[in-house]
């Protein structure tokens, strides 16, 4: 034997967990939420277009639209997300988790031919569907969560459908991995050559279908493509604008519901938000900027560079929903007036970065004369990607178009 003494055995390294004893109860369950006070007003559709740089006449232009079969200002199909509470994603963020942050991980829409129209309110039903936990370079254990939501308005009609994909993290792992910040260099500072070409890009697209007249089902073919579109440099201006657009960050506008005969219906709890990304409920009342969202709460590292370092995302960036919001958008522009979209399916791959700017390109790439919506319909695959071609948003969606 020699004399040496073994040398003490490494620990194997702590395995992380998210804390998930207040979530899987609440599995299938119907949840709670903000409903909004006020119907909907002209002035909000126009907030919320602008906040969404989609300059369709259709939706703020009075003497277009009266002349249009609208007969008046008539709200785009995004907007249902801007009439939801929680930027559509209540439903999908339940459960206290310590430590916690979400960032969006994609929705899916379903259309049923009900326009939202000035006056109008909607109304929501929310569901917890499921989760599923991966481990994920971004942050290690990582959940996938997705929710449900039904769209009606005051007359009980039908409007949409919402599935809802959040994407909840320890906050701390992700900013001790930082891989955005390894993989960010400095804020993209555009020349004034450059900037001409974005913008000669965007009026481009502005220019494409601003009368709003669709595309007839029989002169379609797969593999056309659609009018390429851009939005951005996006800023911190640009953020907030985007989220002020939301009504239920206005002061005041919304109150909790929570659905009847549900025990415990997780209407406004805490999730776990880090220190400094909370709200505060009761302080609020007195000063309603407590749970604001942007000055105080989760939304804060959209538009401050520091509080994104702290839960992983390195700098300011955008909001999930407004690239959901996008893509519909696009789509119906293309669509025309006669046209509809039925269905969106959308991934969220990553973020929009600020001083990044957007890019749109799609093709059609299936037509159905015979669809389960008893209408004609062509498929589009969407791809949102910055100036550099990294991928934002891939996203599969079916257009109603009309037939001669």
């Amino acid at each position: 034997m020699s004399g040496k003494s073994a040398a003490p055995e490494k620990a194997a390294p702590e395995k992380l967990e998210l804390d998930l004893s207040d979530v899987d109860h609440r599995v299938g369950q119907l949840v709670g939420g903000g409903q909004l006070y006020d119907p909907c007003s002209s002035s909000d559709v126009r907030r919320w277009v602008m906040a969404m740089d989609y300059p369709n006449p259709l939706h703020w232009d009075e003497q277009f639209a009266r002349a249009s079969r609208f007969g008046e200002i008539t709200a785009p199909q995004s907007i249902a997300v801007a009439l939801d509470f929680g930027h559509g994603a209540q439903q999908a963020c339940v459960g206290y988790i310590p430590g916690s942050h979400l960032i969006f991980g994609g929705e899916e829409w379903w259309f049923y031919g009900v326009p939202v129209r000035v006056g109008d309110k909607l109304f929501q039903e929310r569901r917890f569907h499921d989760y599923k936990v991966v481990e994920t370079k971004f942050a290690g254990p990582t959940m996938f969560s997705r929710g449900d939501t039904v769209h009606t308005n005051q007359r009980g009609a039908l409007v949409a459908r919402e599935r809802s994909t959040a994407i909840r993290y320890l906050a701390s792992e992700a900013e001790k991995r930082g891989m955005y910040e390894n993989q960010l260099g400095a804020v993209k500072h555009w020349t004034n050559p450059e900037l001409l070409a974005v913008e000669k890009v965007r009026h481009a697209w502005l220019l494409s279908n601003r009368e709003g007249v669709s595309p007839h089902f029989a002169d379609v073919r797969v593999g056309d493509t659609l009018p390429r579109r851009v939005i951005g440099p996006h800023s911190i201006a640009s953020f907030t604008t985007e989220y002020r657009a939301f009504l239920f960050n206005i002061w005041g506008t919304s109150h909790w519901t929570a659905p009847p005969g549900v025990e415990d219906p997780w209407i406004n709890q805490d999730p776990g938000w880090v220190d400094g990304f909370g709200f505060d409920e009761e302080g609020a009342r007195i000063d309603p900027r407590l749970r604001d969202g942007l000055y105080v709460g989760p939304s804060r590292g959209h538009i401050d560079a520091d509080k994104a370092s702290e839960v992983g995302m390195a700098r300011a960036y955008g909001y999930g929903a407004t690239m959901g919001a996008w893509c519909t958008d696009y789509l119906a522009y293309w669509a025309g007036h006669d046209g509809m979209v039925r269905h969106t399916k959308a991934n969220f791959r990553g973020p929009a970065f600020e001083g990044d700017v957007t890019y749109f390109d799609a093709e059609i790439v299936d037509r159905q004369a015979d669809s389960a919506w008893g209408v004609p319909l062509v498929q589009v695959k969407l791809k949102l990607t910055n100036q550099d071609g990294g991928v934002l948003v891939d996203c599969t969606a079916e257009i109603e178009l009309p037939v001669r």
